[in-house]
């Protein structure tokens, strides 16, 4: 097994009611996302659907862009887990190569199965979707690439532009604002052409 790639945070003991809360709106957020659209859901109206204070939602997740961090946090956690200990490629025992492209697809993928969670989970005071990389990537492409060993002077800078590839307000602005007469599952199909090819030509001999 590998070690952990990224600490998500083990949450910090809560008290029962606290935790249910949680889940409880955790859940009821995904179903008026999946009924509504995650562009419609709002604070009053989770707090009426949960049945729970609209005060005890802000103080739980602290704004509605928190809420779907937090949905977005625990489909990352699912990723980790798939990555660390799931069946090959994407999970260890196959090449590194190998493993590299099966990253950038299934993330890619995540991508566009979260796309509107994933928006929703930006700050809305910013005007474009800039945001922090997902360190899980940088941390796992660096060590790919060191198992690789691709012919380049920088393999920390070659990790950070291959992670600004995956970067996810980068593919939450492409499909929108780039290409928005392609269906999403040809632009899900380009991009994921994209980035193999990107790796097979920097890290094949």
């Amino acid at each position: 097994m590998e070690k952990p790639l990224l600490d998500v945070g083990a949450p910090r003991a809560e008290r029962a009611d606290a935790a249910r809360n949680r889940e409880h709106l955790l859940n009821t957020a995904r179903a008026l996302a999946a009924e509504h659209g995650a562009a419609n859901v709002t604070m009053d109206g989770l707090a009426a659907r949960s049945g729970l204070g609209k005060g005890t939602v802000f103080r739980r997740f602290g704004s509605r862009a928190g809420i779907f961090q937090a949905l977005l946090q625990d489909e990352e956690v699912k990723l980790q887990q798939a990555v660390m200990e799931g069946p090959p490629p994407l999970g260890p025992g196959a090449p590194p190569l190998e493993r590299l492209i099966a990253y950038g697809t299934v993330r890619i993928g995540f991508l566009f199965e979260h796309y509107e969670i994933a928006r929703a989970a930006l700050d809305g005071g910013q005007p474009v979707p800039l945001g922090s990389e997902t360190p899980l990537s940088r941390i796992h492409i660096r060590m790919l690439l060191e198992q690789t060993q691709p012919d380049v002077a920088d393999l920390a800078i070659l990790a950070a532009q291959l992670t600004a590839a995956l970067d996810g307000p980068l593919l939450l602005l492409v499909p929108v604002d780039t290409f928005a007469d392609v269906p999403a599952e040809e632009m899900r199909r380009r991009l994921t052409q994209g980035w193999t090819d990107l790796v097979n030509r920097v890290c094949r001999p």
